[in-house]
């Protein structure tokens, strides 16, 4: 197992798993998480998004309110460091189109 992949948060993935529909998501990470804290993660993944369709760091930046250092981290995640759970859902995603 990954070292920051804990027992706890192997449980919250696999319940995740359960729920089916963007309601049921919603209510879920409403409940989970705080307002910032979903902005946040939602920004990250709006600059994951943008970056892959070819979008400057710094472009992407300006759009979604993020720093550039911010931006560069998620493009490293994205390409270098990561675990592949952007690009894992990013490719689902154009498949779907």
């Amino acid at each position: 197992m990954n070292r920051w992949k804990t027992t706890e948060l192997s449980e919250l993935f696999s319940d995740i798993t359960h729920l089916q529909t963007e309601e049921e998501l919603s209510l879920f990470f409403r409940d989970l998480c705080t307002i910032s804290e979903l902005t946040e993660m939602s920004k990250r993944w709006k600059a994951a998004k943008l970056l892959d369709s070819g979008i400057s760091i710094r472009k992407t930046a300006e759009e979604t309110h993020l720093s550039t250092t911010t931006v560069s981290r998620v493009n490293q995640w994205k390409n270098q460091v990561g675990e592949g759970g952007y690009n894992i859902l990013l490719k689902k995603l154009c498949q779907k189109k």
